[in-house]
């Protein structure tokens, strides 16, 4: 499904690709559609046992401007109560973190160019950030005199450890590709023209393997991000009993089995 503001395709590795595509407000999340053509991708990846991968990219030259200024002028007028923006930002954008987050599939984000506000945060929710050598990202709310109300609290100190974050979120000066490579912030900066396909072959790397391992895999390096180490431990007993009786490990080591047999004969 592809709708005004989102393009969806699929390759036959099951690897989606969803790109932002609200050229006017240089992919605003906020008053364009977008978050919600978002949660409706996610709940329709989350019901789809053949997308296997999930890659965010962006067309035009800028990943995602962030929130909307002509959203933060209507939020300004006295008639709007603090009480109706915070159920604006609870039933709005804060369903994204949630719902990208929680995706049990890896996701990987192609940052094409400017990730700004909550087009950075947009980046950080996913498990892996490529970067074009024209990325930028700026965690830069307080430039307009708001906080990071989408969770980017929360992510970026995890990704770039809190002095950075702290350094990132209190100018909200933006940082180029390179240093987000020094900083850990995306794990690869490759030229523009080979942004998707790098994205495209990492991702197939990640889909040759057992689809219901990587989930589980996944689940368990999120959750040993707030876990104790024996909840993490109990909760991978039960994931690797499981994981044993998928085909797929079958095959591998009946497969193994089959060539040691093969070459202890070939040795008698």
């Amino acid at each position: 499904m592809t709708s005004d503001v989102l393009i969806e395709s699929k390759d036959e590795h099951g690897v989606l690709t969803l790109t932002l595509n609200h050229l006017p407000t240089r992919n605003a999340l906020t008053g364009t559609g977008l978050t919600e053509a978002l949660l409706d991708a996610f709940a329709r990846i989350e019901a789809d046992a053949s997308i296997k991968a999930l890659i965010l990219t962006a067309q035009g030259k800028v990943f995602s401007s962030g929130g909307k200024i002509d959203e933060m002028a209507r939020q300004i007028q006295p008639e709007v109560t603090p009480a109706a923006l915070r159920q604006e930002y609870r039933h709005g954008i804060q369903r994204l973190p949630l719902a990208l987050y929680q995706l049990e599939i890896p996701t990987i984000a192609a940052v094409n160019g400017m990730a700004i506000g909550a087009g950075c945060d947009l980046a950080c929710m996913c498990d892996i950030r490529i970067a074009s050598q024209t990325a930028t990202f700026a965690e830069s709310f307080v430039k307009v005199g708001i906080i990071p109300g989408d969770g980017g609290a929360w992510f970026l100190p995890r990704i770039v450890g809190m002095a950075r974050a702290v350094e990132m979120s209190l100018t909200g000066e933006p940082v180029d590709a390179e240093t987000a490579l020094q900083w850990g912030l995306v794990s690869r900066v490759v030229p523009e023209q080979d942004l998707l396909a790098t994205a495209q072959a990492l991702a197939h790397k990640m889909t040759v393997n057992s689809p219901d391992v990587i989930r589980m895999t996944k689940r368990l390096l999120r959750e040993g991000q707030q876990s104790s180490l024996a909840n993490l431990l109990e909760l991978s007993a039960a994931y690797q009993a499981i994981a044993h009786k998928t085909p797929e490990h079958a095959q591998i080591i009946n497969d193994f089995m089959a060539r040691k047999a093969a070459k202890a004969s070939a040795t008698k």
